[in-house]
């Protein structure tokens, strides 16, 4: 999975199945379900993102798979987001830094490491990471 969204007009399906991590299958699921991301069509049928259908996917992504949303409650919150750019943005970056991919990662390089202290340093990183996006959700819900 890619980290980072390459500076491109259009992106095929799989070309966003990489950056996001998720199957195209899902994110032909999605389209359906979510007015945000809507790819154009070329002549040959072939789906053809723009930049801000690959963020709106991370966005979802990030709803459902790590804030545990239902597909109808991150619609309703993706509402919300509309109507707040500022929140939108932190929770992007938050869900950045907050990536199973990059966890499991992080935890795997570690494994040769032999001082406790780096590790520990390290799980009070991504506690911390954790900590925040759990205060936003909180502070979003009231």
């Amino acid at each position: 999975m890619i980290s980072e969204i390459p500076e491109k007009l259009y992106f095929k399906i799989g070309e966003v199945a990489d950056i996001t991590g998720i199957k195209p299958y899902v994110l032909r699921y999605w389209e359906k379900e979510f007015p945000s991301i809507r790819p154009q069509k070329t002549k040959t049928n072939q789906r053809v993102y723009q930049k801000r259908d690959v963020e709106a996917v991370l966005l979802i992504k990030s709803l459902l798979y790590d804030n545990k949303f239902t597909i109808a409650g991150a619609r309703e919150k993706l509402k919300e987001l509309k109507l707040n750019p500022e929140e939108k943005e932190k929770l992007l970056a938050t869900a950045e830094t907050v990536r199973t991919g990059d966890l499991f990662g992080d935890l795997n390089e570690k494994k040769s490491m032999k001082d406790k202290a780096e590790w520990r340093e390290s799980l009070t990183l991504w506690r911390t990471g954790l900590g925040r996006a759990i205060e936003l959700l909180k502070n979003s819900a009231n």
